[in-house]
């Protein structure tokens, strides 16, 4: 992807992370810290080996640092905004491949070495794959209607009212009168929410964004940055 560049020895480390960030190549940042944390590990693993006469306690302690670093990388996912990046231009292009774009491979998938490495992930899949969990979250929330048959009843009871609304209006020429269209839209927008709310279909769509919020910051956190588009081959 890059020619052999001799003064590119002599850039600062902050200044080429910068430049992959401004450039789009997010998927080398994210392998490079990948890399990183799996040479550290390496490092103190060997370490720990050449070293027999360490006491258990301080192998205890470094297990329960490494324990309460994964904790703490779990618990960050959950305390950062997946839509701080996301705009309505993501929405319109073509939507992922499932199978090798979304889904991936065994090799696809790797826990985030740190909390900055799992915010990296997760803002840029979430634009990538915004179609996809969008989809997703309404497959969740089909599968949560079709577990709770009322609230279905209820929603395509909403949904028949507000055509009944719309075929007498134009037949009766509600429009022409907008003071009793705005009263009947008032009334009409009551009723439909004491439909919803004795259907609970609340909880059919409360209970659909909850996993399909889980799915989407797991995902978007363990699936590796790939390249949006392939390098060209040389000749």
């Amino acid at each position: 992807m890059f020619a052999s560049n001799p003064l590119s020895l002599s850039v600062p480390e902050p200044a080429f992370e910068s430049w992959l960030r401004d450039g789009g190549y997010l998927e080398i940042l994210d392998q490079k810290t990948s890399d990183l944390h799996r040479l550290s590990s390496s490092t103190t693993t060997t370490t720990t080996t050449t070293t027999p006469t360490e006491s258990p306690a301080a192998i205890t302690t470094n297990l329960f640092f490494s324990l309460f670093s994964l904790i703490g990388t779990l618990l960050s996912l959950f305390t950062l905004n997946p839509f701080a990046k996301l705009a309505t231009d993501d929405f319109s292009g073509p939507t992922p491949s499932w199978t090798h774009g979304f889904i991936g491979f065994f090799d696809s998938y790797s826990f985030p070495s740190s909390p900055s490495q799992a915010r990296l992930r997760v803002h840029e899949n979430v634009k990538r794959y915004a179609r996809n969990y969008a989809s997703l979250f309404i497959v969740f929330f089909a599968c949560s209607l079709y577990q709770m048959p009322f609230a279905l009843v209820g929603l395509l009871s909403s949904f028949a009212l507000w055509d009944a609304f719309r075929f007498y209006g134009d037949r009766w020429g509600i429009d022409q009168s907008p003071s009793v269209r705005i009263s009947l839209v008032r009334i009409f927008q009551c009723v439909t929410a004491g439909i919803l709310l004795y259907s609970n279909v609340q909880m059919a769509l409360f209970s659909a964004l909850g996993v399909s919020y889980a799915v989407m910051i797991l995902h978007a956190s363990f699936r590796k940055l790939t390249p949006t588009k392939q390098p060209a081959r040389r000749r």
